[in-house]
């Protein structure tokens, strides 16, 4: 029985539910799983694990700042697993940028990180208008509408293909 690891960052929740998917299928091919966000990993002994999955939103166009200190401080044990990342952002929600080689936060991430991992994903978020704070709700809006997104803050939008997700998390447990 394999032990995998999976890291989640995320702001809003998008993320640990894309994790808590790829967690139920790998569970399902007999894996033993350890979910844990990322201030929780800073605790965690990655060498006690056999494969390692992170998975990271992307807030204002950036992954949060600990996310490459971690993959940075860690990339020699992390290369040593069976690996794999993915990004989750709305700007997937487009056709031509929901790819690894197409996704703009996926490239700055792979050129900012000393980790280059051996599967990548991309996934479209959720935008959830009236979870946020005044201030978040008023830049989200403003950049859907520069990007031509949803805008009605009394909705909620969920972008996310959640058969690319299981399709992802299957290929990763297989790995």
């Amino acid at each position: 029985m394999s032990r995998t690891l999976i890291i989640y960052s995320t702001v809003d929740g998008q993320t640990k539910a894309i994790c808590d998917q790829i967690q139920e299928i790998c569970q399902a091919e007999t894996q033993m799983v350890t979910m844990v966000s990322l201030e929780e990993a800073q605790a965690v002994n990655l060498s006690y694990f056999d494969k390692v999955l992170i998975g990271a939103s992307i807030r204002y166009g950036k992954h949060r700042p600990e996310l490459l200190q971690y993959v940075n401080r860690h990339r020699a044990v992390l290369n040593s697993k069976k690996n794999a990342f993915f990004t989750v952002n709305v700007v997937a929600r487009k056709p031509e940028k929901n790819t690894p080689e197409t996704n703009p936060y996926m490239k700055k991430f792979l050129q900012l990180s000393l980790w280059q991992p051996q599967q990548l994903g991309v996934f479209a978020g959720k935008i959830d208008y009236p979870k946020y704070r005044f201030f978040d709700k008023f830049m989200i809006r403003f950049i859907m509408w520069i990007t031509k997104g949803p805008t009605d803050t009394s909705g909620t939008f969920e972008f996310t293909n959640w058969d690319k997700v299981k399709a992802f998390g299957k290929a990763f447990s297989e790995r």
